[in-house]
């Protein structure tokens, strides 16, 4: 991506190919009358979904997606072979091909440089490898288990790219991107990432009755006596009456386990997405569906005949107008077309990489070097 039209035409299809800024349905009168009511709903269940490529949020969260891409192995520019470009919309690929998307890559999946303002993305990664870099000139690599949390702020560049760093393997990936919101008064804080390392997100594992296991990986907030890693200082999730939780849920065959409560008027979302069936309390729900739950009811899980895997949102609701256009996310419309005055200007601190699909030297292992200098360093 190497010209001002390049870029414009890539914020252009970041922009959910709306072509307006557009107001997101949860504001907060509707956020008020659902707590209002909530107290004479007897089920836990509010409402069942099929997932799509993009599942929907609730207040505070903005959007999720599930990426699962079966990537062949890797050539000399840690990209696929030049077989597998054949038939695709290069720059533009979502549609799966051979078994993955290219996404906005053309010679390494993923994607180039791209700017942000006024919430945070939350990329959790469970197979593969992603190499981040940005406009404040902080770089990384990191997956396996690791999450990325990047509270864009006031605004910022950052690329997202998927080596294929096996050359004699096929580079399987598998990975859900979150955004959180940010309230009105924090949406202009400097912007800040923060890595949560697979060695340090707790794993909680469940017995039930028959000795059935339920496994519970903690990216933010509290199970029980157990607490995730601290989240960016300036995320919605920092305050704990907040009641920001998210965690992936591994289900062997037959296992039960209960979702502990949360407040009256906290949203909670759970999306089965990988198994056969799942009962909810008494009703059995197909895989690749969103549940949305009262959250200060007890609910019982129990998984089907195949290993069930459950990613769970929940939070209080922010409850403020919300107004997007693609990578922006502000309250104004107003405060939208300042969004991209500001890009227009400054770039948000401009691009300090070779090129907007920057990848690392196949030989890094995990790491974080972050804005400041301070470098972390693991090992694969």
């Amino acid at each position: 991506m190497s010209s001002k039209q390049d870029r414009r035409t890539f914020i252009e299809r970041l922009s959910l190919a709306s072509g307006a800024i557009f107001a997101l349905p949860w504001l907060t009168a509707a956020s008020k009358s659902n707590e209002s009511t909530d107290k004479n709903v007897i089920h836990p269940i509010k409402q069942i979904k099929p997932l799509g490529f993009q599942w929907e949020t609730q207040d505070p969260f903005l959007f999720c997606v599930h990426h699962e891409d079966f990537f062949p192995r890797g050539n000399e520019q840690m990209g696929p072979a030049e077989s597998h470009f054949t038939g695709r919309h290069m720059g533009d690929d979502f549609i799966i091909k051979d078994g993955f998307r290219m996404y906005h890559g053309k010679t390494v999946p993923g994607f180039p440089g791209h700017p942000h303002r006024g919430f945070e993305t939350i990329t959790v990664v469970r197979k593969g490898m992603v190499d981040h870099s940005d406009s404040l000139g902080a770089a990384g690599r990191y997956g396996d288990g690791d999450v990325q949390w990047m509270t864009a702020g006031k605004g910022v560049q950052h690329a997202e790219m998927f080596p294929l760093l096996s050359q004699e393997e096929e580079n399987p990936m598998e990975l859900f991107q979150v955004w959180l919101n940010l309230p009105k008064k924090d949406k202009m804080v400097e912007p800040h990432f923060k890595m949560l390392w697979k060695e340090a997100i707790p794993n909680i594992v469940l017995k039930d009755e028959s000795d059935k296991t339920s496994t519970i990986e903690l990216i933010a907030g509290n199970w029980g006596e157990s607490t995730a890693t601290n989240p960016p200082p300036n995320s919605w999730a920092a305050a704990s009456d907040n009641e920001v939780l998210i965690v992936n849920i591994k289900m062997e065959p037959g296992a039960t386990m209960n979702l502990p409560k949360a407040s009256a008027g906290v949203n909670r979302t759970i999306y089965f997405y990988e198994g056969d069936t799942l009962k909810v309390v008494d009703q059995t729900i197909s895989s690749y569906s969103g549940i949305e739950l009262l959250a200060d009811q007890e609910v019982t899980l129990t998984c089907g005949e195949k290993p069930a895997s459950i990613f769970v949102l929940q939070g209080k609701p922010i409850g403020e107008q919300v107004m997007q256009y693609g990578p922006f996310v502000m309250n104004t419309k107003e405060e939208i077309n300042q969004a991209f005055q500001d890009y227009h200007d400054s770039q948000f601190g401009g691009w300090p990489w070779p090129s907007y699909d920057h990848v690392h030297d196949r030989s890094r292992t995990r790491f974080a070097k972050h804005a400041d200098g301070t470098e972390e360093i693991k090992s694969n």
